[in-house]
């Protein structure tokens, strides 16, 4: 293995060290830039996907740590961690301009946070409105909702934006600019749309039928699960993440039980991770159902969609067996899973594997290879493999522009490093490649499934040494999931504890919206339709 602590000293001699979950490195914030650029160009570090953002207060000062995946280097992760040199008017340098994902990530972390990111080139807040007061995630936030009242009056100046840029003497200016020119014709498409998937609000640019800028805007639902954490336990946390996206409600709450885990050094049984892992692919079919569904009505093709949805609820059925519940199924738990499986399941999934081949040849034959379908979808939404991995769009829609990047294959967890699937790819790059991804995408996990349901052993659900009072070590931790729309990721820092001191939730559906604009300039307005149905979305994952 590689010896990244020695080759960061060489590029930046102050940088600072501390062993952990990942590696963290700290360094100054004048540094952070350049330090950055040699992360990502230098081919010894080679560090192409900006995983995530993480915004953190630690009272005595402010800022943000960055993990890193090198996708040229096994997959090696770090994390860098930069703190603002003023608490009071706390200002880091963007690296949007290293990796697009920045662009909307660090627009959150100004939202809750106030920090500044100094060059970056629309410093808005993203989910809150912009006369807002304060900044919630800060430990000194004022909660007084006489500061904030529920305001019955449209947003004001909303095409409004700043950069706050330095010139060559080190001096930071605010910079005003607009959203849109002056001449720009904007159409208003949401938040009250079926085809959003959500109430989620794009203000569009157009020229003719032709789109020429997507303007994102979410917020409408979000409800402060990160906010909430921090006043709840450990095991009551994890009852929101089956409620961010709630088509992997499973995969979701699997990320934080390992996060959790691991931080505890608590072993899994063999038998719940069995289970844990059918649920999760049986979580992962029910979604791309969804999917598919959902495209074929955004499309027009009622009949598609209810084929979709008559065996998803075969899926559904198997889960309230087990669960006790369809959706929010409450499933997973530090240590194992809450229930055993039905006395049915091992019958009912057999019988819903047998089914599956000649339903997905019959959605193929009834809107695959539909002309409409084709014409709609091919060569529509393009994004290139360098644009995915720049944006860091994981899942299926990475795949589908021919990038290898499937969570179970390159870091395994569960038991997915003990069955056989292909991860699947297409090179398209474009709406049909993202829609067939998850078509096979149901074929693969189907295998994965019939490789593990007759094995399933005896034993304990659940590690009985579980503390019933459960306290993280003072530290931080990071653990990724492939989750139905890309990787799902949480973070802990705990300051030793019973409640978390900082949990953050990086959400595939966050970076799919942030690629709108890019993928939907230059085609028509009608696409954007089929582009958002494509990449995928679903908005509570979105407006945490």
């Amino acid at each position: 293995m590689r010896d990244i602590k020695t080759i960061i000293s060489k590029v930046c001699p102050s940088a600072t060290f501390e062993e952990g979950d990942t590696l963290l490195v700290t360094v100054p914030e004048k540094e952070w830039h350049k330090f950055a650029e040699n992360l990502k160009n230098n081919p010894e570090l080679g560090f192409d996907v900006l995983s995530a953002v993480v915004g953190v207060d630690w009272k005595d000062s402010i800022g943000v740590i960055y993990y890193l995946t090198s996708t040229t280097h096994a997959w090696d992760m770090i994390s860098v961690k930069v703190v603002a040199e003023d608490r009071e008017n706390p200002m880091i340098h963007t690296v949007s301009d290293l990796w697009k994902v920045a662009n909307f990530q660090e627009r959150e972390v100004y939202d809750f946070y106030g920090i500044k990111f100094i060059n970056h080139p629309d410093m808005r807040r993203f989910f809150l409105r912009n006369d807002w007061v304060g900044h919630p995630l800060r430990k000194d936030y004022d909660a007084n909702p006489d500061l904030n009242p529920i305001r019955m009056t449209d947003e004001i100046n909303e095409d409004d934006t700043v950069s706050y840029v330095e010139n060559e003497k080190g001096e930071v200016k605010a910079v005003p600019g607009k959203v849109f020119g002056e001449d720009d014709y904007v159409v208003n498409i949401g938040p009250q749309h079926p085809s959003t998937h959500g109430v989620m609000r794009f203000r569009a640019s157009i020229d003719g039928e032709m789109v020429k800028k997507v303007d994102v805007v979410s917020g409408y639902i979000h409800r402060g699960i990160e906010k909430l954490c921090e006043g709840l336990m450990y095991p009551q946390t994890l009852h929101y993440t089956d409620r961010m996206d709630y088509m992997s409600a499973h995969q979701n709450r699997h990320c934080l039980c390992m996060c959790i885990e691991k931080a505890l050094g608590l072993e899994v049984p063999e038998r719940a991770l069995y289970i844990r892992t059918i649920m999760d692919e049986l979580m992962r079919i029910s979604s791309h159902l969804l999917s598919f569904g959902c495209t074929a009505m955004d499309l027009g093709a009622t009949t598609a969609f209810f084929y979709g949805f008559r065996e998803r609820e075969r899926v559904l059925d198997i889960f309230e067996k087990t669960c006790g519940a369809r959706m929010s199924l409450n499933y997973n738990v530090i240590g194992g899973v809450m229930a055993d499986i039905h006395p049915d399941f091992v019958k009912d999934v057999h019988a819903f594997l047998d089914i599956m081949p000649a339903s997905l040849k019959e959605y193929h034959k009834v809107f695959s290879g539909n002309v409409i379908a084709q014409n709609r979808l091919k060569k529509v939404g393009y994004l290139s493999k360098e644009d995915a991995i720049n944006y860091c769009i994981t899942g299926p829609s990475g795949r589908g522009s021919n990038w290898s990047n499937d969570c179970r294959k390159k870091h395994p967890y569960a038991l997915y490093d003990q069955v056989e699937f292909n991860e699947v790819l297409e090179d398209g790059c474009d709406s049909f490649s993202r829609y067939m991804v998850r078509m096979r995408e149901i074929e693969e996990s189907c295998k994965i499934i019939a490789q593990l349901i007759d094995k399933i052993p005896e034993g304990d659900i659940r590690n009985p040494k579980t503390p019933k009072l459960i306290k993280l070590p003072a530290g931080r931790w990071y653990q990724q999931v492939e989750a139905s729309r890309g990787t799902f990721g949480v973070y802990i820092e705990s300051d030793g504890g019973k409640n978390p001191y900082r949990m953050h939730f990086q959400s595939p559906c966050f970076n799919l919206v942030g690629v709108m604009d890019l993928c939907c300039r230059g085609y028509m307005i009608a696409d954007l339709i089929t582009i958002g149905a494509a990449l995928d979305f679903v908005i509570p994952d979105i407006d945490r």
